[in-house]
């Protein structure tokens, strides 16, 4: 009687939890109902991969190359597979097997090698992912939401499998300089997402002085002094930010270059921005921080350690900042309702107007009296909404129809992430006798990579705010 009452208790709390944790995984995750796109899940996937990268970058692939560890001796007890592990690991890296130190020490520069070798497994894996459900998507946009438990068990499984493959060709070769070229456009893509979200924003706060002036006219200010503390904030981190690039990095005229035109870049989009009624002082804000995190990030690759205070020491910093942008992409392409609108070209050719006229209004005047917002407008979508689903579900339209374009996103994602936990796949050290880099060839070019970048987001943006002045008959909202 007793086992029985037990046994029933056993099954009981056992449905309980799994009730509870499905309920919990569809709360987070979205769900497979008509009208869902599964882009919650692709996001997860993403973050799952990134935490794999960080455990191989600092955990399994120096374990393997030193020989030290549990995840070794694991290896080692199955016969043979120990050393076809190690050699997996350490052939490519054999070059980096050298003295490095005063005490002898060899094990540095081969720690960083195998751990950017551990960081390109799982997310090269990830990109072949994305790439192909991309290529699904494209012809069935329903793929994207189905067969997850199945897609999450391939993908660990095949991460499980390039344990025992060879660092270079595929990996340190072959993907290294795909993930570049793909960072490279995702940090053009980048200004998308963040002139999205900064709009967003400032419509969300806009809205809500409106709505409060509607109860009581003038109550709602306080929302329009928040927009205007906040975009002083961000000029004030972006020429902060610029002084600091100054004093730490301005040992040398190319770097001083770099500061001063990424200087003149925001100072002159800032300008042309208030000087119209197209765009917000919020997004420009936001765009001057994000320029000068670039030129942060390019500054922070010169091989020459006489212009480079930070060669050879651990860009904490560069790593830090270059996450949060990848949480913040990761947030707008999985849970933003306009992430599928901005991404067609012509949403993301021009900015959007201040005043909420149209474009056949220019001319019209203010109505002070009605502030902001008409009552007949839409409300603005903030960046992060309760469901899965896309407003063009409610519209009768296919919802997802153009999802193979954020999963595309995911696999430049995939490219960044993988360059900002490598430092674009260099070998940071420098040499006494020398005062450079051991790979000084690299870091020139992932300057001159991320330079591209920089002056495409800043000229996009700027067009992006000239259009709808040089072609006034264009509808650029």
């Amino acid at each position: 009687m007793g086992s029985a009452i037990s046994s029933s208790l056993m099954m009981g709390l056992t449905w309980c939890c799994c009730t509870a944790s499905g309920s919990l995984c569809q709360s987070c995750f979205g769900t497979t109902a008509e009208g869902t796109t599964g882009r919650k899940r692709s996001v997860l996937l993403l973050t799952v991969a990134t935490a794999l990268a960080l455990w191989f970058q600092y955990s399994l692939g120096p374990s393997i190359v030193t020989m030290d560890g549990f995840l070794w001796k694991m290896y080692r007890v199955i016969p043979g597979m120990g050393k076809m592990v190690y050699h997996s690991w350490y052939d490519s890296c054999e070059p980096y097997d050298i003295i490095d130190g005063e005490d002898g020490d060899s094990q540095h520069l081969l720690v960083q090698c195998a751990g950017n070798a551990g960081v390109f497994r799982p997310m090269a894996i990830a990109l072949i992912f994305f790439v192909l459900q991309a290529g699904a998507t494209y012809a069935q946009a329903s793929l994207n939401k189905e067969a997850w438990p199945a897609k999450y068990a391939m993908y660990l499984i095949l991460v499980g499998i390039t344990v025992f493959f060879n660092n270079a060709p595929w990996f340190t070769g072959v993907f290294l300089w795909v993930a570049r070229f793909g960072a490279t456009l995702f940090l053009i893509l980048q200004q998308v997402i963040l002139i999205d979200i900064a709009y967003d924003w400032n419509e969300d706060w806009i809205d809500r002085a409106d709505q409060q002036d509607r109860l009581s006219y003038g109550s709602g200010s306080s929302w329009l002094h928040a927009i205007v503390c906040t975009c002083v904030v961000f000029y004030l981190l972006a020429l902060t930010g610029i002084g600091m690039l100054y004093h730490y990095f301005g040992g040398c005229s190319e770097n001083t270059w770099i500061i001063t035109l990424t200087l003149i870049g925001f100072l002159a989009f800032s300008v042309v921005q208030l000087s119209g009624t197209d765009g917000s002082l919020l997004t420009s804000s936001i765009m001057s921080v994000y320029v000068v995190y670039l030129a942060y990030s390019m500054v922070s690759k010169n091989p020459d350690g006489e212009c480079n205070p930070q060669l050879g020491g651990s860009d904490a910093w560069g790593i830090a900042i270059g996450l949060t942008l990848t949480a913040v992409s990761l947030a707008w392409t999985g849970f933003s309702w306009t992430a599928e609108e901005r991404l067609k070209i012509d949403n993301v050719q021009s900015a959007r107007s201040v005043t909420g006229l149209s474009p056949e209004a220019n001319g019209a005047s203010v109505n002070l009296d009605q502030p902001f917002l008409d009552p007949e407008d839409r409300p603005a979508t903030g960046l992060v909404t309760e469901s899965d689903s896309m407003p063009s579900a409610a519209n009768g339209r296919l919802a997802g129809a153009g999802v193979w374009k954020l999963n595309v996103v995911m696999a430049l994602i995939c490219c960044f992430v993988a360059m900002i936990l490598t430092g674009w796949g260099t070998i940071t050290e420098v040499h006494e006798d020398e005062n450079s880099a051991a790979n000084p060839t690299v870091g020139r070019v992932n300057m001159a990579m991320i330079g591209i970048s920089q002056w495409t987001a800043i000229l996009l943006y700027l067009w992006t705010l000239i259009a709808p002045r040089v072609f006034p008959d264009r509808d650029f909202s």
